[in-house]
């Protein structure tokens, strides 16, 4: 139980970190890209249905079309990129690499081809679709819980995958909610609960007596 306590910890702290990181490098970006007068969006944007932009989807998350722009994706970006990864960096990191190839073709292939699109919103939508399903899929409380509350506090987001602004990109916002729900699905936990398994007698007089007894059984129940 301890060990699951610490390892939770830890992933925390390694969730943290990478996601400030992350907003460090954006903000980077983005005074290089103002200073240019945005000339690196003009460049490594992604325009539609051409095959020499195609790797432009990866570089088109770090870059933004203004200070309000960059402002608007932060806060959500941090904090849905957290709670994506607080679980383990290696499964976040395949859950990020499903969400951009999703919203990246997604609009490769269905967006204007004189548009050029920036900005990391696409991976907001697709943390805040993984967040919410995870929970449910890999049946653990904690996240269902987390998920359940993401969900109703957020759940006008949605609106964002709806046709509307035409200087927003509805179809990025859809593409990378749908890879946030199937990086989800791909990515959710196969295992069988580890509190399903039998357990040394020593093991239960352990945690079943004592004046810890308690906390040991909330904490399971949590799935930690």
């Amino acid at each position: 139980m301890a060990s699951k306590l610490a390892r939770l910890l830890t992933d925390s702290r390694r969730a943290l970190f990478t996601m400030l990181g992350v907003l460090a490098v954006i903000w980077l970006v983005q005074l290089v890209n103002w200073t240019d007068d945005y000339g690196l969006s003009r460049e490594w944007g992604l325009r539609s249905q051409r095959l020499d932009e195609l790797p432009d989807m990866f570089t088109m998350p770090l870059l933004h079309g203004s200070w309000e722009h960059i402002e608007a994706n932060s806060w959500p970006l941090f904090a849905f990129g957290f709670l994506a990864a607080y679980r383990g960096m290696k499964k976040f990191l395949w859950v990020s690499l499903v969400i951009l190839l999703t919203g990246g073709l997604t609009i490769w292939l269905f967006e204007r081809p004189e548009a050029v699109t920036v900005g990391a919103s696409g991976m907001v939508y697709g943390y805040f679709g993984y967040v919410v399903l995870r929970g449910l899929l890999d049946r653990n409380p904690l996240d269902a819980v987390v998920g359940v509350v993401i969900a109703a506090v957020y759940a006008y987001v949605l609106l964002g995958v709806l046709p509307g602004d035409p200087g927003i990109s509805w179809l990025g916002h859809l593409g990378g909610l749908l890879g946030g729900l199937v990086g989800a699905w791909l990515f959710r936990n196969r295992s069988p609960r580890a509190s399903a398994a039998p357990r040394p007698a020593a093991a239960t007089a352990a945690t079943t007596t004592g004046p810890r007894a308690a906390l040991h059984k909330e904490l399971e129940d949590l799935g930690l």
